[in-house]
């Protein structure tokens, strides 16, 4: 299966990037660097977007991070109501600052553990690049939990890499363990899922589901995985 996927165009990657530049020529200027190279070369957000794009319900973001989405969704003319929450504080302030500079409308961000509990939610969640770092065990839970958030008309939209053995999904746990020695994720790679096992747990919820590569031109071994709660 080929995969087409792009990132941003480069006026949307500068555009957002601005936002997290610092105030003076003497701040930290990390976030600002990392926002451009995110959104630069990850087909994520325009991924997500276009699996988003039909819809108006309430979004849920979990491990958001810096709260990159929030801002690609609104860029792309997307105005659900959109609620981050990362268990990084220190993300979660910055990502605040940011949508403030940015004027986004309907933006809200929260620092919570999941594993202490997912927030109540009702509509769709974004769950990007977040089960991997979880306990097998605990990914069930997580699952179920998200699945009762579905209302008619609202979707699961993932980001993950699957346990398969291969090159890439080998080179995206070696990244993955590095970014934990960096001190940007505040966990180690627990466990990839199974695809089989990923889509038969959505299918017996009786919802739609969708997977397609999401690596684009990255080496990683990425995928997009669409799951719709029929009307």
């Amino acid at each position: 299966m080929r995969d087409e996927a792009r990132p941003l165009p480069p006026d949307s990657v500068r555009t957002i990037a601005r936002a997290f530049a610092p105030s003076n020529w003497l701040g930290n200027r990390w976030d600002y660097y990392y926002s451009r190279g995110k959104l630069g070369s990850d087909p994520v957000y325009p991924g997500i977007i276009e699996a988003l794009r039909d819809t108006t319900a309430p979004l849920l973001d979990l491990g958001c991070g810096l709260g990159l989405l929030a801002h690609a969704l609104r860029d792309a003319g997307l105005s659900m109501p959109y609620r981050g929450v990362d268990i990084d504080a220190g993300k979660i302030t910055r990502a605040r600052r940011a949508a403030d500079r940015a004027g986004l409308a309907e933006v809200d961000f929260e620092c919570i553990d999941l594993a202490s509990g997912l927030p109540a939610h009702q509509g769709s969640v974004a769950l990007l690049d977040v089960l991997q770092f979880i306990p097998r065990e605990a990914h069930a839970g997580i699952l179920d939990a998200v699945l009762a958030m579905l209302m008619p008309g609202c979707r699961l939209v993932m980001r993950t890499g699957f346990d398969d053995g291969g090159r890439r999904a080998r080179l995206t746990r070696a990244v993955d363990v590095f970014s934990r020695h960096l001190g940007w994720m505040n966990a180690s790679p627990q466990h990839y899922p199974e695809r089989e096992a990923l889509q038969a747990r959505l299918q017996d919820a009786r919802l739609d589901v969708e997977i397609t590569p999401l690596s684009g031109n990255t080496p990683f071994n990425n995928w997009r995985v669409v799951a719709t709660r029929p009307r």
